[in-house]
């Protein structure tokens, strides 16, 4: 049997830093998404949690101070999107600052004469190539996220497309999966969800996506987690394709959960 130093690291820093069992089962119950998972579901995601907070260096920034709960609740949203997959998809960065609400970022644009505006834009989250995710706490504390919008899972998104360079809607696929067939359905579908923007269409996802297919993936990957069940009514290819990458099925999860519950009743 060959040792594996990584897996023997991550066993030793799992026994020395357990979650606090009652915090984190009530972060789990406090979003949706989570509520649905199983009991084997919940114990991976613990782990991955696990190891996100005791590996990345999470700090408050304005003054706020970080709790567990606040941990826990930011370490579990980006880790339901590599609960089958492994941490190392967010390697190469450590930090996750998180700022009490919206924050201020500068931006630069040129205008058609040629001419550098610069300005101020209020965010609710980023993240950077090679560098940290930055969030606002009030739009990532527990909630219901019925309407799809998570910017935490939206930020890291980005950081999984951000793998293989900048943001373009193509992360790096698993083998055996279809480059052709992911950027075929990725380009009809943010084609037609640009049109339905564009039209003025009150759609059930957000229409944040039309800015860009880089902004198209992160969005499409928050209803994946957070409304799968509209995601697959709206765009049947693009959630195959997201369960192929994330290796989940996030609709055949809920309907579980449903029928557990009601032989529960």
């Amino acid at each position: 049997m060959v040792w594996n130093f990584k897996q023997w690291r991550r066993q030793r820093a799992l026994a020395s830093s357990p979650l606090d069992h009652e915090t984190w089962a009530a972060v789990v119950e406090s979003f949706s998404f989570l509520r649905v998972l199983d009991e084997a579901e919940r114990d991976r995601l613990g782990r991955w949690v696990t190891l996100f907070v005791r590996e990345k260096h999470m700090h408050g920034a304005r003054g706020l101070a970080l709790d567990n709960v606040m941990r826990y609740a930011i370490a579990a949203q980006a880790c339901i999107l590599i609960l089958d997959l492994d941490l190392d998809y967010f390697r190469g960065w450590v930090e996750v600052i998180v700022y009490p609400d919206a924050f201020l970022a500068p931006r630069e644009f040129v205008d058609e004469a040629g001419v550098v505006h610069s300005h101020h834009e209020a965010l609710a989250g980023e993240a950077w190539l090679g560098g940290p995710v930055i969030l606002s706490w009030a739009d990532a504390a527990p909630g219901d996220y019925g309407e799809g919008v998570n910017v935490v899972i939206h930020e890291f998104a980005h950081k999984l497309d951000m793998l293989n360079g900048d943001t373009d809607g193509y992360p790096p696929l698993h083998r055996g999966m279809s480059r052709k067939a992911w950027m075929a359905t990725f380009e009809n579908a943010y084609l037609d969800f640009c049109k339905r923007v564009d039209a003025g269409e009150d759609t059930p996802i957000d229409p944040y996506g039309s800015e860009h297919p880089g902004e198209f993936f992160a969005v499409m990957t928050e209803a994946f987690f957070a409304i799968p069940r509209v995601l697959q009514l709206e765009y049947p290819g693009v959630y195959g394709q997201l369960a192929l990458f994330y290796r989940q099925d996030p609709v055949a999860r809920a309907s579980r959960a449903r029928k557990l519950a009601s032989a529960a009743v």
